[in-house]
């Protein structure tokens, strides 16, 4: 019969290794366990998500004339940064809009009820979606566009059914959509960032 006999060092050496296995696995597990809710105290919670956090956004890259494009909420929001030339074209269009003052209030804060619909007048933040049916429009930024119209100073055209709307987002009269495009709530957190979804009043 074959000798099972162990010294003491061997059994010591055995036990030794089964406990720091044992520990390691322990140890991990709480590590992990511990780690999870403060990393998910760092992550938005489902309300906010579902509500739609800010988004922040430099402008750096953004030309005068352009337009850039960021999702909020699951929408398309449309930046432009205005040239002089664009804004002074603004005042032109008042005799052709539905509601050239911004009476409205669903469709801006407070600090967008102006003659700019925007808290910088170099920058127009708006929903890009027309307020006809929803569909797209596009950005027409060239003036007199033949097939737009004479009095065509720039700004977004619907395809679907031809609502119009300016470069401060307000609609042209006698178009399908009843309403300016929606300004959301944004606040610039200095010279070339903006957050939206973020109320200059509550920030």
């Amino acid at each position: 019969m074959a000798d099972q006999s162990f010294s003491t060092d061997e059994i010591d050496e055995k036990k030794r290794r089964t406990l720091i296995a044992a520990a390691t696995v322990v140890g991990g597990a709480g590590v992990v366990m511990l780690a999870r809710p403060l990393v998910e105290s760092m992550l938005p919670s489902e309300r906010a998500q579902a509500a739609g956090a800010p988004v922040e956004v430099e402008l750096k890259a953004l030309q005068p004339g352009q337009l850039m494009t960021v999702e909020w909420r699951g929408k398309p929001v449309w930046i432009v940064h205005r040239t002089p030339e664009m804004l002074a074209n603004l005042a032109k269009n008042a005799p052709n809009l539905r509601d050239p003052e911004s009476t409205a209030n669903s469709q801006q804060p407070p600090f967008a009820q102006n003659e700019y619909r925007s808290q910088r007048p170099e920058f127009l933040i708006v929903v890009g979606i027309c307020t006809h049916l929803g569909c797209a429009p596009t950005f027409r930024p060239e003036v007199a566009a033949p097939d737009i119209g004479a009095d065509w100073n720039g700004g977004f055209f619907c395809p679907c059914h031809g609502s119009r709307y300016d470069l401060a987002g307000r609609v042209y009269a006698g178009v399908p959509a009843p309403l300016n495009l929606q300004v959301p709530p944004y606040k610039f957190v200095n010279d070339t960032r903006v957050v939206i979804g973020l109320n200059t009043e509550t920030a």
